[in-house]
């Protein structure tokens, strides 16, 4: 094996090494989040909040990259082209995903937060008791009041449960914002966080499929030239 590809090989298990802990990282990072959002109980059916969302992905997106890059640092140790193929192939197609979902972020933005709009307000309308149903647990998670705000209650004829306020509830200034607007805020800023994290995995991954090629390209070019 030729010094140069010797190097591709060792920077190719070096990078996905760092990428593999960044992964880790991700998965605990994501973990965390979810711990300290907790989970909701409704109907005695245990479950994860709205906002859990954004960590549920970081944790997926986190397992997918350690298991690529625990195949690439496999590839490239064994100096097989099948392995070093085939986590070049799964780095292009991961590459593509985030390259589309970053796009979708950038482009669809109004889009986005009228679909986050929509699942507080089906949550509301789905929920016919409000008071100790699904939506109750929303509003002590987020700290929120109502569908748009406490007037939504004042509609319907019904008491504000003591979800929808920092205090008395007979204070209109202890009353949380509404749900819809809180939520939309919460997963707009995480959407912006996560398109410029993704435009940085692209980045990096298309580092890696670089290197992947060439190593993989190599090997194939010494085992050729030894079979003669």
């Amino acid at each position: 094996m030729d010094c140069g590809t010797s190097m591709v090989k060792y920077i190719l298990f070096i990078f996905n090494t760092i990428v593999s802990i960044i992964g880790i990282l991700s998965i605990v990072y994501g973990v965390l989040i979810l711990k300290s959002i907790g989970t909701i109980e409704v109907n005695g059916q245990v479950g994860f909040p709205p906002q859990a969302l954004m960590p549920i992905i970081l944790i997926s997106l986190g397992s997918i990259v350690v298991f690529i890059s625990f195949l690439g640092c496999c590839g490239a140790i064994r100096e097989s082209v099948c392995m070093t193929m085939s986590y070049a192939v799964f780095l292009l197609i991961l590459l593509i995903l985030q390259l589309t979902l970053v796009i979708l972020l950038f482009t669809n933005k109004e889009k986005f937060e009228n679909a986050m709009g929509k699942v507080i307000e089906n949550a509301w309308m789905a929920d016919s008791t409000h008071k100790d149903g699904v939506f109750d647990t929303i509003q002590k998670s987020l700290h929120c009041c109502g569908s748009s705000s406490a007037l939504d209650y004042v509609a319907k004829g019904e008491l504000l449960p003591s979800s929808c306020c920092s205090g008395s509830c007979l204070n209109p200034a202890n009353y949380y914002p509404g749900c819809r607007g809180k939520f939309i805020e919460l997963m707009t800023a995480g959407s912006e966080n996560a398109k410029y994290v993704g435009i940085g995995l692209i980045g990096v991954e298309l580092i890696g499929f670089i290197f992947a090629c060439c190593l993989a390209n190599n090997v194939r070019n010494y085992k050729r030239r030894n079979a003669y």
